[in-house]
């Protein structure tokens, strides 16, 4: 279960509002991803190693 204060955004959000980005809540087993511009729409969830894994090669492949 998420909870408005379980969502956090990326100092990458861009300025204003700080809502041109997705939010992130770490659930038990999952992560779940939203758009900030409309958090009451659906989430996506993945198991936190996949996820993990897709951060690391954004890490290692960023775009410019």
């Amino acid at each position: 279960m998420t909870t408005s204060d379980t969502w956090r955004r990326s100092s990458y959000s861009g300025g204003g509002q700080g809502d041109a980005c997705v939010e992130v809540a770490d659930l038990d087993t999952h992560i779940a991803i939203r758009d900030s511009k409309a958090p009451t729409r659906a989430t996506l969830t993945f198991p936190a190693p996949a996820f993990a894994t897709f951060v690391e090669t954004l890490k290692k492949n960023p775009t410019s």
